[in-house]
């Protein structure tokens, strides 16, 4: 059973995974990372990370929270982990550019509204 109380934790890792993406994405070009293979899986597995956490908050809170596309957000973590011989490197890119900016206000307004709980 999910514990409510970890769904703290849950989202701090989300929040670390993305900024750990920006980390190593800092000031490259697609072309950079596209050509930098371990820069690449890096991105790839905290893109994993950032769906394992996902998947593993409470249905209550993802139900309390549906601006998030939790199901997309996971969807993504199954599609890269079991389809990882095809995993499109202009799709990660895209997910880098537009995705995990309003994600991570999305995570740190529900991190600090269950700070204030």
């Amino acid at each position: 059973m999910r514990e409510p109380v970890k769904d703290t934790g849950r989202l701090l890792h989300i929040l670390e995974s993305i900024d750990n993406i920006y980390e190593f994405a800092d000031r490259k070009t697609f072309e950079q990372i596209e050509g930098d293979k371990m820069r690449f899986f890096a991105i790839v597995y905290q893109l994993v990370v950032i769906g394992e956490a996902a998947n593993m908050l409470t249905k209550e809170f993802r139900h309390e929270h549906p601006q998030t596309p939790w199901r997309e957000i996971v969807s993504m973590r199954n599609f890269i982990v079991h389809g990882y011989n095809v995993v499109d490197k202009t799709e990660v890119w895209s997910v880098i550019e537009n995705d995990l900016g309003p994600l991570k206000q999305q995570i740190e307004q529900y991190i600090s509204e269950l700070e204030c709980e």
